[in-house]
C-alpha cells in the first residue's frame, strides 16, 4: 500500500489560515469543498491553551447535525481538534455564509455504525484511511446548541 506524506505543520498551519481567511471573505463559495466534500470552519476552544481557534474541517450534514470525521488521513493518532472538541464541546460552526452555535458529542457506537457510510460516501477517501490505521476514527455529531 502506497502512503503519502502529509506535509509539515507549519505548512499545514499557513494553508489553514489562507484556507479560513478565504473562506470567511467568499462565505465558502472560494475554498467551500475538497474533492466534493463540503468544508466547514469550525471554531473551538483549546483544550491546553484555552485560545479560540477557527479550523477547515471537512463535514458531512444530517439533517440540523453537522458530522466531522476525525480521521488525520488514517494516522495512528487522533488529530488534535479532537481533545479540544472532546474538552470543549461548545463551538461555531460556519456552513458556507451561516454560522450556529452547536455542541459536539462523539457519536456512541451505534450512531458511528449509522454514520460511518454517509460520511464515506461524503468523501470515499475516509475508507482507506480507516484501513490504514488501528484505531477506530471518531465521527463527532454538532447539534444546534
Amino acid at each position: 500500500m502506497k502512503t503519502s506524506q502529509a506535509p509539515p505543520v507549519r505548512v499545514m498551519r499557513v494553508i489553514s489560515r489562507v484556507n479560513v481567511a478565504v473562506y470567511r471573505l467568499t462565505g465558502g463559495r472560494v475554498m467551500g469543498t475538497l474533492n466534493g466534500c463540503p468544508i466547514c470552519l469550525v471554531t473551538m476552544t483549546g483544550a491546553r491553551s484555552g485560545k479560540r481557534i477557527t479550523l477547515p474541517l471537512m463535514c458531512t450534514q444530517d439533517g440540523d447535525d453537522v458530522i466531522l470525521v476525525a480521521s488525520m488521513g488514517g494516522a495512528p493518532k487522533n488529530p488534535p481538534w479532537y481533545y479540544n472538541l472532546k474538552a470543549h464541546p461548545e463551538i461555531e460552526i460556519q456552513l458556507g455564509s451561516h454560522r450556529r452555535a452547536m455542541r459536539a458529542a462523539e457519536a456512541d457506537d451505534e450512531q458511528r455504525e449509522r454514520l460511518w457510510p454517509v460520511a464515506v460516501r461524503a468523501y470515499p477517501p475516509f475508507a482507506e484511511y480507516q484501513e490504514r490505521t488501528t484505531r477506530r476514527i471518531p465521527i463527532f455529531v454538532c447539534s444546534p446548541a
